[in-house]
């Protein structure tokens, strides 16, 4: 998968995903204003930064080569996924799995209109 297709799959999830250059190198994906994915454009080798439960992404880690703490987050809940070692429907739903974490963190009445809205 490349980052062109992480950045249309990103942005399909929901009409009201947001995507923001925060940074000179850094891309945000957000929800609610929340991240759900982060992308360093600079990095040596394509990555992803997603946001997992503790036990998920340490099971993750220990069974995929291209699963690894992620770069300057926090290491417990955010989990780098290598683009050119991991199988695109992986990342796909590693992507996903971040967007409903985050969205179950919102407060019902925000999730409500979220959810109401159709995917692009």
């Amino acid at each position: 998968m490349d980052i062109e297709a992480v950045r249309e799959y990103a942005l399909s999830l929901n009409e009201l995903v947001t995507e923001e250059l925060f940074a000179e190198q850094w891309i945000s994906w957000r929800i609610a204003g929340k991240w759900f994915l982060l992308m360093q454009l600079d990095a040596p080798e394509p990555r992803v930064a997603v946001k997992l439960p503790p036990m998920e992404g340490a099971a993750l880690r220990e069974s995929h080569d291209g699963v690894r703490p992620a770069y300057h987050m926090n290491k417990v809940h955010w989990n780098d996924l290598y683009l050119n070692r991991l199988g695109d429907d992986f990342v796909k739903q590693q992507i996903a799995r971040s967007f409903q974490l985050v969205m179950s963190k919102l407060p019902k009445k925000q999730r409500d209109v979220i959810l109401s809205q159709k995917p692009k």
